[in-house]
């Protein structure tokens, strides 16, 4: 016999509306169709990046003031407004729209590979080896190796060292998880070790970079994470359909003509990719990955990776962390990863709480 909680729940899922769906047309051949729920979110979401954007260069002691953005913008800054476009804020901004919608997308591949919604990059270790790396340059080259070619270097080490001990490479996602934590636990020992043994000044620099960090960033480190979005985006995009198949299950999935295996083998590829580049230009910024695929998929209220708005989503989260990190009183100018930590914490107290009200727990 049912409760009344799984009762009332039964009544309200049959009350639910049917998904509406939108065609949309690109050219004269090309006609795509999506849900009218994901177009209305996915507005919304860009709307409130833009916003978030706007604040962040306008806000402050030497923010640009609105009627002078639009001209900024176009590269007719002159004085203050010049330098805080083209070397305080612009940059920043931008890597940390950049590195957000990376973070989003590799936790999106990530969690529809696994089928684990608390899964995220971070626990395949990437993020605790590219801080490794960063750690490991920063005690044997310091201030002549720049500390994000360790991170870089760092993440490919790790990621090679999951893919050969696992003796499948990453078709087996329960191997590569296992193996994975096993590499973070040791990174981090690694980490732990170098901030211990290296001179004072320089534990602090490495340790608001193990936080994640989007001080002093250059066009230099948005170039290295737009390449990586311009390299990762498109294949991305072709694996959504094949990743919507695959949770169907293998079988399912094989006799809709997309081989399981190899799409996963892609989609942790591309994941992994995406990840690295925006370790190696923000720094390991925690929850992103974890978060913005979880909160794009409740608010659609679908199923599938969602990789456009979990992207959408991760850049906002990023751009609004980095907003708080610069002007939040009393806690200004904390490294944007420990801000990142607050909402990845929030959010995971208001599942714990959600599962507890539903019986759950």
């Amino acid at each position: 016999m049912k409760s009344p909680r799984s009762a009332a729940r039964a009544v309200r899922s049959r009350e639910r509306p049917a998904t509406r769906w939108a065609l949309l047309r690109l050219g004269p051949s090309v006609v795509l169709r999506a849900q009218v729920r994901v177009l209305y979110v996915g507005a919304g979401l860009l709307l409130l990046l833009a916003l978030a954007c706007v604040a962040t260069l306008t806000a402050g002691r030497l923010g640009i003031g609105l009627a002078d953005l639009p001209s900024a913008l176009a590269g007719n800054a002159t004085g203050v407004d010049a330098f805080v476009i083209d070397r305080l804020r612009g940059p920043r901004l931008v890597v940390a729209v950049a590195a957000g919608a990376a973070f989003g997308l590799s936790g999106a591949l990530f969690q529809s590979v696994t089928r684990n919604p608390l899964g995220s990059p971070d626990v395949i270790g990437i993020a605790p080896g590219a801080g490794a790396g960063a750690a490991l340059v920063a005690l044997l080259f310091p201030g002549s190796v720049p500390v994000a070619l360790g991170a870089l270097l760092g993440a490919v080490a790790a990621m090679g060292v999951v893919y050969v001990s696992t003796g499948t490479g990453f078709r087996n996602p329960t191997r590569f998880v296992i193996a994975g934590v096993a590499v973070s636990a040791m990174a981090n020992a690694f980490i732990q070790y170098i901030v211990y043994a290296i001179e004072r000044d320089q534990a602090t620099v490495l340790s608001a970079y193990l936080n994640g960090s989007l001080t002093a960033r250059s066009w230099e480190d948005a170039a290295t994470i737009g390449v990586v979005l311009l390299l990762c985006v498109p294949p991305a995009v072709l694996l959504s359909r094949p990743l919507g198949m695959a949770e169907m299950g293998e079988t399912t999935a094989a006799a809709l003509g997309a081989p399981a295996r190899r799409t996963y083998t892609w989609a942790i590829v591309l994941s992994v990719a995406l990840s690295a580049g925006a370790v190696t230009a923000a720094g390991p910024i925690a929850f992103i990955a974890l978060t913005a695929p979880q909160i794009a998929r409740r608010i659609t209220r679908g199923t599938g990776p969602h990789l456009a708005l979990s992207a959408l989503m991760g850049a906002l989260l990023l751009v609004v962390a980095d907003l708080a990190a610069q002007h939040a009183p009393v806690f200004e100018d904390l490294p944007v990863g420990i801000w990142t930590m607050a909402i990845g914490g929030a959010y995971l107290g208001y599942l714990l709480s959600r599962e507890w009200r539903k019986g759950a727990l």
